[in-house]
C-alpha cells in the first residue's frame, strides 16, 4: 500500500515538473512574440515615414523640374533675342575698337584714356597708364570697372596683363611693385567682392580657352608662391586667390596650399572675405581661426570669425583682450632684451603703438565700443606719439650741421673790424667749437604741458585728448607726473646731465670728461669745472 502511494507521488511531481517546463517555454514564446511584434511595428512605422519623405521629395522634384523646364523654355525662347543683342554689342565694341586703331583719341580725361586702351585690348599700355596715374588711385578704382566693360573680352584683357606680370616676375625684371599694384587693380575690377558670392553678384563670362589659359598662368604663378621666387607679399597672394576664384580654378590646387596662403597672409582684410565666402573651406574655417590665434594673430582672427559668422565660438572681445596682454608682454620683452637702451625703448614704444592702433581700428570696424572701451588705449597712443615726436625733434636738433667760422671773419665777407678771437682751448678739452657759439642763448622755455595741451590726431584714428590721471595710473605712471615728466622717463640720460639749452654737457662718448659752458661774451674769468665720470 505504501509503495503504491510513493509511486503516485512521483508521478504527480513529474507532472508538475512538466508543467513548469511548459510554462517556461510558453513564457519565452510570449517574449519572442512581443519582441517580433514591436520590431515589425517599428519597421512599419519607419517605412511609413520614409514613404512620406519620398512622396514629399517627389513632389518637390516635380515642382523643381517643372520650374526648371519652364526656365529652360524661357531661355530657349529668348536665345534669338539674346543672340541678336550680343551680336549688336560685339559689333558696337568692334567698331569702337577699329575706330580707336584708325584714329586714336588723345584725351586727357582719365576715364576716356582707360576706355580707349580697353577698347584696343592693349594690356601693356593699360598697365603703363595705370602705373603713371598711381597718385590718382581713388579715381582709378572708380573708373576701371566701367573701362573694362568697353573691352571686347575683359577677362582676356586682364589675363594678358597678369600673364605678362608673372612672366616678368619669373624673369626677375625690375619695376614689379608698380605692375603688381596695377594688375591687382584690374583683377579687383574684373572680380569684385560681389562676384565671390553667387547670390549677390554675377560672375563675368569667359571662353573655355580663356579659362584654360588662366589655369596655365596660375600654375606658373604657383611656383613663385611656393618659395621658388622672392618678394611675395600679401597683396600678391590676395590677387592670386582672386584669380583662382574668379576663373573657377579651385580644383587645380590642394586645399593645404590654399589654406597656407590664407594663414600666412591673413593680415589683408580681403583674405578673410575670400576664405569665408569664396574658397569653400566650410567647417574648416574654425580650424584656420584656431591656427591664427595660436600664431598670435588675434586681430586677424576677429575679422575671420566675423566674416564666417563664428563670433559666438570666438568672442571678439576675448580675442582683443588676449592680443592686448600679448602686446604688453612683447613690448616689455623688447625693452628687457635691449638692456633698456634708447633704441630698445623706441622699438618697444613703436611695437606697443602699432598694437594699440590695430586694436582701436578693429573695435571701430566691428562696432565694439560698448563692449570694449578704447579710451585708455587712445590716451596711451597719444602719449606714445608725443614721446616719438619729442625724440625725433631732439635727434633733428642735435644732428643739425653747425656753421664753421672762418679764420678771419672780416676779410672781404663783412664790414667792420675783425671779431676778437679768443685763445685756443687746451687739447684735453672738447674738440667741438665753443659751447656759446654752438648753442645760442636759450629762449624762454614753455611748459611741455602747454605745448601738448591741444588735441592730437594720428592717422586712421579720431581726435584724442592728452593723457589724464586715470590713464596714467593704468600704465603705472603716478598721478602727479606732468606730460613733461612722463616724457622724460623715456630717455636714457638723467636730467642732471643736461645743459642750459637742453644738450648733454658731456662729450660724444659716455665715459669722456665733461666741461661746463664757456661764455666768451662774459667779462668774468672762465671757471674750470672738474671732470665728471659716468658711473
Amino acid at each position: 500500500m505504501s509503495s503504491e502511494l510513493a509511486i503516485s507521488t512521483d508521478r504527480v511531481q513529474k507532472f508538475i515538473d512538466d508543467l513548469e517546463t511548459q510554462k517556461t517555454i510558453l513564457s519565452k514564446c510570449t517574449q519572442l512574440f512581443t519582441t517580433l511584434t514591436n520590431h515589425f511595428s517599428s519597421l512599419q512605422h519607419s517605412l511609413s515615414q520614409k514613404s512620406q519623405s519620398l512622396d514629399s521629395r517627389f513632389t518637390s522634384l516635380s515642382s523643381t523640374s517643372s520650374q526648371t523646364l519652364e526656365s529652360l523654355s524661357l531661355r530657349e525662347s529668348s536665345i534669338p533675342d539674346r543672340e541678336s543683342a550680343a551680336t549688336a554689342h560685339i559689333e558696337t565694341q568692334k567698331e569702337a575698337a577699329l575706330a580707336e586703331f584708325r584714329k586714336p583719341k588723345t584725351s586727357t580725361e582719365l576715364s576716356e584714356s582707360l576706355k580707349s586702351l580697353s577698347r584696343r585690348m592693349d594690356s601693356t599700355g593699360l598697365i603703363i597708364f595705370i602705373v603713371s596715374k598711381r597718385k590718382e588711385s581713388i579715381s582709378l578704382r572708380a573708373e576701371i570697372s566701367n573701362a573694362l566693360s568697353e573691352a571686347v573680352d575683359p577677362p582676356r584683357l586682364v589675363l594678358e596683363a597678369v600673364d605678362d606680370f608673372v612672366s616678368q616676375k619669373i624673369g626677375k625684371t625690375g619695376g614689379l611693385t608698380d605692375k603688381r599694384w596695377a594688375c591687382g587693380m584690374l583683377v579687383q575690377a574684373l572680380f569684385p567682392e560681389a562676384t565671390w558670392k553667387e547670390k549677390k553678384g554675377k560672375r563675368p563670362e569667359f571662353a573655355r580657352s580663356t579659362g584654360e589659359r588662366a589655369g596655365k598662368v596660375v600654375e606658373k604663378w604657383k611656383g613663385q608662391l611656393d618659395g621658388e621666387g622672392e618678394g611675395v607679399g600679401a597683396a600678391e597672394a590676395v590677387m592670386f586667390l582672386q584669380m583662382v576664384v574668379g576663373f573657377e580654378l579651385k580644383e587645380r590646387f590642394e586645399e593645404a596650399f590654399l589654406r597656407k596662403l590664407v594663414v600666412d597672409f591673413a593680415s589683408r582684410r580681403d583674405m578673410a572675405k575670400l576664405a569665408a565666402a569664396a574658397l569653400g573651406f566650410g567647417d574648416k574655417i574654425g580650424e584656420i581661426i584656431d591656427e591664427l590665434i595660436k600664431n598670435g594673430k588675434e586681430i586677424e582672427a576677429v575679422y575671420f570669425a566675423t566674416e564666417a559668422g563664428l563670433t559666438e565660438r570666438f568672442s571678439p572681445v576675448s580675442l582683443l583682450k588676449s592680443y592686448l596682454r600679448n602686446s604688453k608682454t612683447n613690448a616689455a620683452t623688447i625693452l628687457k632684451n635691449g638692456n633698456y637702451t634708447a633704441t630698445a625703448k623706441e622699438e618697444s614704444n613703436n611695437a606697443e603703438l602699432n598694437s594699440i592702433k590695430a586694436i582701436i581700428k578693429c573695435v571701430e570696424d566691428h562696432k565694439l565700443e560698448s563692449e570694449f572701451s578704447v579710451d585708455i588705449l587712445r590716451k596711451r597712443a597719444t602719449q606714445l606719439e608725443k614721446v616719438r615726436a619729442d625724440r625725433k625733434k631732439g635727434s633733428s636738433t642735435t644732428g643739425k650741421p653747425r656753421n664753421k667760422r672762418g679764420h678771419n671773419a672780416g676779410n672781404g665777407r663783412s664790414s667792420g673790424p675783425p671779431a676778437f678771437r679768443p685763445a685756443k682751448a687746451p687739447k684735453i678739452s672738447n674738440a667741438y667749437s665753443p659751447f656759446s657759439r654752438r648753442n645760442p642763448a636759450p629762449s624762454a622755455q614753455h611748459s611741455p604741458a602747454a605745448r601738448y595741451s591741444g588735441p592730437y590726431n594720428f592717422g586712421g584714428q579720431n581726435v584724442f585728448e592728452g593723457p589724464t590721471a586715470p590713464y596714467a595710473s593704468a600704465y603705472g605712471v603716478p598721478h602727479s607726473q606732468s606730460p613733461a615728466a612722463v616724457t622724460q622717463q623715456h630717455y636714457s640720460h638723467p636730467v642732471d646731465n643736461m645743459g642750459a639749452a637742453g644738450y648733454r654737457t658731456s662729450g660724444a662718448y659716455g665715459g669722456q670728461t665733461s666741461y661746463g659752458a664757456y661764455d666768451y661774451g662774459s667779462t668774468a674769468p672762465s671757471v674750470y669745472q672738474p671732470p665728471s665720470y659716468t658711473q
